[in-house]
């Protein structure tokens, strides 16, 4: 396809509702041009069915604040998932849907998800072993900042800044799912669920986190959710 004709494709494809009632908007900052949004929201909806999408009304695409703020390329808030428009692949883009719309069901099924605390010992079981292993290699962080399940902005920049994810990709390897597995427990469970629906493979997802693992296959089979408790 002509770059022109792409563009044009881009700007018809601006502003639409899906067959399923989930409305799309860009804002008028611009996406790459091979970047077709209707295939992209086509894909997402196929990966998750209704059920786990259930919370999701629209899904704007443009630049937010919170970005750079934060760091982020999407967040998810009442409804909406907000998605950087700044990514150089579709692939990219329905990664970030997937780990955002992970959120919208914990607000929904947080109880069913949560509830046992089975996700939250498996969670601080794996921060305690990551706190002794940095502990060992010169990172001197109290063992408490590392046994909250919550977000904790220093704790987070720690990670990313004085560690940095491409050290602590191999530290956590066959401990966590990810770099960022270990942000939080939100985190925690978003990361896998994001793996579990991004991988046709989850031999590795249900060896490193077993609990968490079982939860999503829960969350999968809407007929054992309506069931659950």
């Amino acid at each position: 396809m002509r770059l022109k004709d792409l563009k044009q494709k881009n700007q018809n494809n601006r502003n639409f509702y899906t067959n399923a009632g989930l409305r799309v908007y860009v804002e008028k900052s611009p996406i790459e041009e091979d970047i077709d949004l209707e295939r992209v929201v086509s894909k997402y909806e196929s990966i998750l069915a209704p059920h786990l999408r259930a919370e999701i009304e629209m899904v704007i695409i443009g630049w937010f604040k919170e970005f750079e703020e934060r760091s982020i390329s999407a967040f998810y808030d009442s409804g909406t998932l907000f998605i950087s428009h700044a990514q150089s692949s579709e692939e990219d883009i329905i990664t970030d849907m997937i780990h955002e719309t992970s959120h919208s069901i914990e607000v929904a099924h947080g109880y069913q998800i949560y509830g046992d605390k089975k996700i939250e010992e498996e969670f601080l079981t794996k921060r305690k072993h990551l706190h002794d292993l940095l502990w060992s290699m010169g990172y001197k962080v109290p063992l408490s900042v590392f046994m909250e399940t919550e977000y904790n902005e220093e704790l987070d920049m720690f990670l990313l800044e004085e560690v940095g994810y491409e050290k602590l990709t191999g530290i956590v390897q066959g401990m966590f799912i990810s770099a960022y597995s270990p942000t939080s427990l939100r985190e925690y469970f978003a990361t896998g669920f994001t793996d579990f629906y991004s991988n046709r493979n989850h031999k590795y997802l249900q060896k490193v986190s077993p609990a968490l693992y079982e939860k999503l296959i829960l969350l999968h089979d809407e007929e054992k959710l309506d069931n659950h408790y």
